[in-house]
């Protein structure tokens, strides 16, 4: 995430790339204003399909070559990817930045965590819980923050010299700063989608204290696995964490899908959700795509952003 900051103080006309969004969104609102079972709805089970495998053609086309380089292309849409800020695999640089690794690494174990454990939960944590989710955001926050000021000071030097910098990060703060917010986002995230998508969701808290507390340890032992930059446990990372990148982005996507298509608490088993889930992850895809061409087209590298160094 720290380098959705450096695109729009670098890039503002960055923004115009939501702008092609615009029309998908015309689409799918002109198909909720359909009546269930009518054509248009029908029609819409060929359509999404066919529009995932055209999204997915076209990522794959312009994405470099091999696995990693899938992987670095998904990253390359939501983070800065500055070789100083990344963990390496020997000489191969993560996909994400050890902060993006670390959340969405969490993130993706947060999900499959309460997938096993909370299933159809719908309920928020309790305030204890929330209280501590609140101050891993804040964790996030002030150490992205203080991570962004010293990168554009070392980057524009005079720039924001008469703002001190509190401490001097690492990748390893990076890491479970960005892990903390990883929690944050899937732990309120589950319930959310689950109260969205469920006939009769499960009036329970998505997470307790014993599984808040085994989920924590979960994600502080691949936290600390990571910082080892062992191959064994960073190439599963690396997977895992673009993975979680895509898995939030869909479960966005699949809830304004379900909203504007009027399928609110309209289902009883996950197969009922293909629909929806295909359609989420389409969107993901061509949210990617575009942000990908859009960066490519004026970095010209599928690395960090030329002339900043950390």
């Amino acid at each position: 995430m720290d380098g959705i900051l450096v695109y729009f103080s670098i890039y503002p006309s960055y923004c115009g790339v939501f702008l092609h969004f615009q029309n998908i969104t015309h689409i799918i609102i002109t198909m909720s204003e359909q009546k269930p079972g009518s054509l248009i709805h029908t029609l819409t089970k060929w359509f999404v399909p066919i529009a995932a495998l055209i999204a997915l053609a076209g990522w794959i086309y312009i994405a470099p070559p091999g696995l990693m380089g899938k992987l670095d292309a998904i990253g390359y849409a939501v983070c800065h990817r500055l070789d100083t800020h990344s963990l390496h695999i020997g000489n191969i640089q993560m996909p994400l930045c050890a902060r993006c690794t670390g959340e969405f690494n969490a993130a993706a174990i947060t999900l499959v965590f309460q997938g096993f454990v909370s299933r159809k939960r719908s309920k928020l944590p309790n305030r204890g819980i929330l209280a501590v989710l609140v101050i891993f955001f804040l964790s996030f926050a002030i150490d992205g923050s203080n991570s962004y000021l010293a990168l554009m000071k070392t980057t524009y030097p005079g720039a924001f010299s008469n703002i001190p910098n509190f401490y001097i990060t690492d990748n390893s703060a990076r890491v479970f700063t960005g892990s903390a917010m990883g929690i944050a986002m899937a732990g309120i995230l589950f319930p959310l989608y689950n109260q969205s998508i469920w006939r009769i969701p499960e009036d329970q808290q998505a997470l307790k204290w014993p599984q808040f507390l085994l989920l924590v340890g979960i994600v502080l032992v691949f936290d600390f696995g990571m910082l080892t930059q062992n191959p064994f446990i960073l190439y599963p990372v690396a997977l895992l964490s673009t993975l979680g990148v895509l898995a939030l982005l869909s479960m966005v996507f699949s809830i304004v899908w379900i909203m504007v298509m009027k399928q609110d608490n309209a289902f009883d088993h996950l197969y009922q959700l293909w629909l929806p889930a295909v359609a989420g992850l389409t969107l993901a895809f061509l949210l990617i795509l575009s942000i990908d061409l859009f960066r490519f087209n004026i970095t010209h590298t599928w690395g960090g952003f030329p002339g900043i160094t950390g």
